[in-house]
Parts: C-alpha cells; structure tokens; sequence
C-alpha cells in the first residue's frame, strides 16, 4: 500500500489540477465539466477498489499469522441467539471483549492524539495555500496527506507488531489445562484409580465366590482359623508348582471349610502361611517362590497323613509351623507399623 501511494497521489494531484484548470475551451462547451466529473468518479471507485483489495489482503495475512487457515461456514451462519439482547447484554462485560475495548480504546485514543499534532503542525501552512498558485497548493496538498497517511500506518504496523504476539500468547494461555484439569483429564483417560481399585476388589471377590467349585479338586485347606481359607492342589505331571485354586475371608473362608470337610479334604491351621498366601497368591496362579518351602512343608504332612489313612504308614505328629517371611504376613506389617508410630 505504501508503495502505491506516490502513484495515487500523483494521479489524484493531476485529476485536482485537470478539474481546477478553466478555459475557453471549459466555459463553451458545457459538456467537458460533466466529462471531467466522470474520470474523477472513475478514479476514486478505482481507487476505492484498490485500497479495498489490499485491506482485504492484510486481514487475511494478519488471521493466518494469528491463528492459522480454517475453512469455517460458521461465522458466516445465521445464529438468532447473537440478537437477544439480553444474552449480548451479557458478552458486552465479558473478560474478554472488556480487553478489547480497552485495547482498541487505546489505539484510538494514540491515532487521534498523533493526527491531532500532525494537523496542528501543518495548519498554517494548509490556510496559506489560497494564496498560492494550483499546482503549488495542490502538490503541497498532495504531500502532506501522503506524509500523514504514512505516519498513520506506522501507528497501526506498530500496533501490528505488537497485538500479533500478545493474541498468540493470550490464546495459547487460554487453552492451557490447570492442574485440576490435568488430573481430571488423567481420570477420565485412564480412569478414576478409586474406582479402578474398587473394580479389581470385585473382581477378586467374583473370582474368589466362581472359585467355591474347584475346592473339592484340592490337596489342603489352610485356615488362620477363622478370617481366611485357602484351598492348594499340586499336580507334579502338570504343574511346575503348588496353586492356588480357592480363597475367601469371613463367611466365604467357612464356606471353603464345609466344602472341603464333606470331601474328606484336610483343613490345616496356619494363620501366618494362610494370611500370607490370601495377600499374596492369585487363584490358579503358582504360589510366590519366597513360600515353595513353607508350602512343601505342609504338602509332605498332608502326604504323611493320606498315607498312615490308608494303612502305609503311621501317622505323623502335630502339623509343621513354617517359616513364613515376615515381610509377606499382613499382620506382621501392621504390628510393625503400629510399633512404630507408638514408638
């Protein structure tokens, strides 16, 4: 635009002195006013055209460099809601569109001020051109409307170079997350963890109440003696170790132990060993390696007494008491904790 003023300028200087020029040719032919009236017509719709052009031109460049390119219908859709005045009442003091107005209030008041001094500078010198010859005043004319359109787009490239950042960062501040909004996100992606722990509880409690069936299929009940039943099976041709294949607490522990008295399936007192397979041990899954021997060492007593049973041998002597690692027996870290805290 700028590079195109001097050429604007210069036409609009010629039209100004063309129409200011009175001859004999002018006062007897009374058309040459009308001809002279419609090149300065054409010249300003082109002029006008132009200047609409390249408006145009950098508004678009400036919503690219803001915002980037977005083929939308939406702004352009008729929306009734945007006419109800009490809801646009209502936008009218938002954040938002307040930042605007103080911004655009700003550069208003900056451009009046500006165009205020520059036509103040030139005012006497814009009163003594009707003491000069056309061409003079008109090329004077000329050159003080060029000078003071290029300050005023100085202002606004200014203004420019400086709202085309801020937009940027005030939108991009605008859509970070907060940190509640953060974790809410993390919940609703990978799911509320409360609700996740409370799922996986009933879940063991379904598979713990659907494995009631296999507790017939057991070697051994272990009990600690009232809170926790579990049922163990080893199988030496099928599997690599002793598994869990039933467990339940409370009411489901004395239901393990009914199951397993009418099958004739020995029920073994072993708090430590039972807290610790419960805690420990998933269902048809093979017991943790730190519990191989203290199971073993129940499993060769069970043996013993299937045997003196049936005549082969006599019986064995009160059950083994196995070592348990402390660090796998529930109630060992709780002691441990309250021991602690009293201490």
């Amino acid at each position: 635009m700028i590079g195109l003023a001097p050429f604007m300028f210069d036409k609009l200087q010629y039209l100004l002195g063309h129409q200011l020029t009175f001859d004999a040719t002018f006062l007897t032919q009374p058309d040459t006013a009308l001809s002279r009236l419609s090149e300065m017509v054409a010249a300003g719709l082109v002029g006008c055209a132009i200047f609409g052009m390249i408006t145009m031109a950098i508004a678009m460049l400036s919503a690219v460099a803001t915002g980037g390119w977005v083929m939308s219908m939406k702004p352009i859709t008729p929306d009734f809601s945007r006419v109800n005045p009490l809801s646009g009442f209502g936008r009218m003091f938002t954040k938002d569109k307040l930042t605007e107005v103080a911004k655009m209030t700003f550069i208003a008041a900056t451009i009046i001020a500006l165009a205020t001094v520059y036509l103040n500078s030139g005012l006497q010198s814009l009163a003594a051109l009707v003491l000069q010859p056309s061409n003079s005043a008109i090329a004077f004319l000329t050159d003080w409307l060029t000078a003071g359109l290029g300050l005023l787009l100085l202002v606004i490239l200014i203004v420019a170079v400086i709202d085309v950042p801020l937009q940027g960062f005030l939108h991009k501040s605008k859509m970070k997350m907060s940190h509640q909004e953060v974790k809410q996100e993390h919940k609703e992606s990978d799911g509320n963890p409360q609700m996740k722990g409370k799922m996986r509880q009933r879940q063991r409690d379904i598979a713990q109440g659907n494995s009631i069936g296999a507790v017939p299929k057991a070697d051994f009940i272990l009990m600690n003696p009232t809170h926790f039943a579990v049922a163990i099976k080893y199988d030496e041709k099928t599997m690599r170790a002793p598994q869990v294949i039933s467990k339940g607490a409370d009411l489901l522990a004395f239901k393990i132990r009914d199951i397993a008295k009418k099958n004739a399936i020995p029920v073994l007192q072993s708090p430590m060993l039972a807290r610790a397979l419960y805690a420990n041990a998933e269902i048809d899954q093979d017991i943790p390696t730190s519990l191989y021997t203290a199971v073993a060492q129940v499993l060769a007593y069970v043996y013993r007494l299937r045997a003196a049973m049936r005549g082969d041998g006599p019986m064995p002597g009160d059950p083994p008491v196995p070592f348990v690692p402390p660090e796998l027996d529930p109630l060992s870290k709780v002691v441990a904790t309250v021991t602690g805290t009293a201490s």
